[in-house]
């Protein structure tokens, strides 16, 4: 089908015109009261047959809603490079050679140093190009492959916004959203408020509805109903529910049982119009209190940008008509009855007709021969056909942890598009990593953090086997050539006990793994002691009520492992109590000590002391798991605590105040001093202001964004000039400190 030319480009509001009489017509010969069509936008007969629906999907649809989700989308990503991608701290990520990586296809490894800087450069000025819509296309693609590079590159970076922005990203790339409000509309007049298929539209409300409505199915999971997955009544957002709520009560009732149905039914809520306005205002709502609960970037507002999507096409033209005329420079074409028709789209044979064509003169005679389609091509076809395809494999990707099983481990489905947004908290209380050199038989431990930074490896199994290949290379650069590794990782999921999640016994190099079969070494949650957490909170407040200086850990483990810890000696008070099942503690002798171990064996219901400066193992021998918590109390700084009481009274809580003679010559005179002036800074309300708060973050921005040009320009220099790259960054970073991980 050949493009229309700009002649005929010119009969577009003519077209539409026709187009609105035509459908007027058509609803009247249907009759009236068509439901289904007012609810859904479409008649029941759209669907009886393929060609009649791809007539529907490339039915001519307003620009202007898809328009404006391009400028806000590419807005928000030109931040977001600089920010959660990471361009301001692109040489902490990436310049590391020893840095072990984690990427979804094994072939995939980081570039030199200033190409990843070139890298995020060129994703840079993608953004910038689909916010203005410049060389649309070109600025998509600009944007996307080096954004899915990244993704893909770095499995311990991914989360579920992170794949919605790339999804938004390709989305953009196959659609026109650059018909409208576009620097490519201003330049081309065939391009300019011309008519986008209504599979554009429908592409993005679907992907974000199921966004919604996925989020709500996943939050069905036992644990978030019954509400152990979040614990956030304490932040400041939730005020206005602490009038009339407990904190537990906001946890449950607010944030688990309101975010579930949140989830489950705002997308119906803002795709019907009678109920638009109420899922407009809940979404919103829920969006901006994620702004301030979590430090998730742009994902917020770019939800909060994709709203409108569910509006009608037009919303945006009568917005930019309140704009005075002597501003709108930077203001689209707002009349649509200047519509023009697109080869994407497939019009009705009727807005052809003689009495809808404008023959007033000759040239638009000769225009109005000239006919948008009617009649499907093999593009409109394929267009539908590839809609239909992305919203199947959109609903089955969150599922497809029944194939990829060597992803699984305790939760089921793969992190990152599986949107099973905040379900699942882990807390990781202990990770040894053992090596052992087969050549010569020496044993250690290695930092578990030597050379990653995250914890996020040791929660799935094939990030693990990627860890333990990625020492074993580390360890042959130190001359161990010849080495087995033993990860023995403790997690509590959503507020369980502390378990094992891999067999300690599993040589992790050795170890089979396979994408599409359960991983064997990992081990079993233990399920049964689920109903366990109950009692567990009942037991933690119990001695937190009485003090803060009490630290608790309930440990649950298999019968045949045993656990090997080790209690600092400023832990004057530690004792373990048997809650299940049956212990033997072997206490190990000092270190150049003569005497045996000593094993003692604790049945339920019991405790025993635990010395401190020493290690100990903890051995199931019960013929079922073993549950029990140890209770610490750190002696020393309780000690430090009532001797600061006992300061504080004495000058009568001033700190500026006379020292008694009895504290003048304390060690810890200046540390009770300090303690009490931070005590009553805090009594005397002194927080920062928000004009302060501001400005301290408006500061670490500009700081972020200033050291991400600078890397650009070091990058560049190296490049072009041959600049040594390492050089400039000791320059630089003699200037920056690290960024903060924190956005807030």
């Amino acid at each position: 089908m050949e493009r229309p030319s700009k002649k005929q480009l010119k009969k577009g509001g003519d077209v539409a015109k026709c187009e609105e009489k035509t459908s007027s017509c058509q609803e009247g010969e249907e009759g009236e009261g068509n439901k289904f069509k007012q609810l859904f936008g479409f008649r029941t007969s759209d669907l009886t047959s393929w060609n009649r629906f791809v007539h529907l999907m490339s039915r001519p649809t307003d620009p202007a809603s898809l328009a404006c989700l391009r400028f806000f989308f590419g807005l928000l990503m030109v931040f977001d490079v600089l920010e959660e991608r990471g361009l301001g701290s692109a040489d902490f990520l990436w310049g590391n050679e020893e840095q072990c990586r984690f990427p979804l296809f094994s072939f995939l490894s980081p570039l030199p140093l200033q190409w990843m800087v070139m890298l995020y450069f060129v994703m840079w000025l993608g953004a910038i190009g689909i916010m203005l819509g410049i060389e649309y296309r070109v600025s998509c693609a600009m944007f996307l492959l080096p954004y899915w590079y990244f993704i893909l590159l770095e499995k311990t970076r991914w989360n579920n916004h992170s794949y919605l922005f790339g999804i938004i990203a390709f989305l953009l790339l196959v659609t026109d959203g650059h018909h409208f409000w576009s620097l490519d509309g201003f330049f081309d007049k065939d391009v300019r408020n011309a008519d986008v298929p209504l599979w554009n539209y429908t592409l993005f409300r679907t992907q974000i509805f199921l966004v919604y409505f996925l989020a709500g199915v996943k939050k069905l999971d036992i644990d978030w109903v019954s509400g152990y997955s979040m614990a956030l009544a304490s932040h400041w957002v939730f005020e206005p529910f602490k009038f009339v709520m407990t904190e537990e009560q906001v946890d449950y009732v607010v944030v688990h049982l309101g975010g579930l149905t949140i989830d489950l039914f705002v997308g119906f809520l803002l795709f019907f119009d009678k109920t638009r306005l109420m899922g407009m205002l809940i979404s919103g709502s829920f969006h901006l209190m994620n702004s301030q609960l979590f430090s998730i970037g742009m994902f917020p507002w770019a939800m909060l940008g994709t709203i409108p999507l569910f509006c009608y096409p037009n919303w945006p033209r009568p917005l930019f008509r309140l704009v005075p005329r002597a501003m709108r420079i930077l203001t689209p074409d707002d009349d649509s009855d200047d519509r023009q028709p697109s080869p994407h789209c497939l019009y009705p044979k009727e807005s052809v007709k003689p009495e809808c064509k404008n023959t007033s003169d000759t040239e638009d005679s000769v225009s109005s021969q000239i006919t948008p389609p009617t009649r499907p091509s093999l593009r409109h076809h394929a267009t539908t056909l590839f809609s239909v395809l992305f919203i199947l494999w959109q609903l089955f990707l969150p599922f497809s942890h029944s194939i990829t099983k060597g992803h699984n481990s305790w939760t089921e489905g793969v992190y990152g598009y599986s949107w099973d947004m905040m379900i699942h908290s882990r807390d990781t209380q202990h990770v040894r990593i053992t090596f052992v050199d087969k050549d010569t038989g020496r044993q250690g431990y290695l930092n578990p953090h030597m050379w990653t930074n995250t914890w996020r490896w040791a929660s799935h199994p094939d990030m693990m086997k990627q860890y333990a290949k990625c020492i074993a290379e580390n360890l042959r650069k130190h001359d161990v050539n010849n080495v087995e590794l033993y990860f023995d990782v403790w997690i509590s999921l959503n507020k369980r006990f502390q378990q094992r999640i891999v067999d300690p016994r599993v040589d992790m190099l050795t170890a089979d793994w396979n994408l599409f079969k359960a991983t064997p070494w990992v081990m079993p949650l233990l399920a049964d002691l689920t109903d366990w957490r109950g009692k567990l909170v009942e037991i933690e407040n119990h001695y937190l009520n009485s003090t803060t200086l009490y630290d608790i850990v309930f440990v649950a483990d298999f019968p045949g492992l045993h656990l090997e810890n080790y209690v600092h000696e400023d832990i004057g008070n530690a004792s373990i109590m048997v809650l299940q099942g049956q212990v033997v503690v072997e206490l190990i002798p000092e270190e150049g000590s003569d005497a045996s171990p000593e094993n003692l064996t604790v049945s339920q219901d019991h405790e025993m002391q635990i010395p401190g400066g020493r290690f100990h193992n903890v051995y199931t021998v019960s013929d079922g798991p073993s549950c029990y918590m140890y209770l610490y109390l750190n002696t020393t700084e309780l000690t430090f605590m009532e001797s600061f009481q006992e300061f504080e009274l004495s000058v009568n809580g001033n700190a500026d105040g006379e020292v008694p003679a009895k504290w003048a010559k304390d060690p810890r005179l200046d540390q009770f001093k300090e303690l009490l002036k931070a005590k009553q800074n805090q009594d005397d309300g002194e927080i920062p202001s928000f004009g302060d708060r501001l400005t301290v973050y408006m500061q670490r921005r500009y700081n972020q964004y200033v050291r991400g040009a600078r890397l650009v320009k070091g990058a560049l220099m190296t490049i072009f000039q041959g600049h040594s790259f390492q050089a400039y960054l000791e320059g630089l970073n003699s200037n920056f400190t690290k960024p903060e991980k924190g956005r807030k």
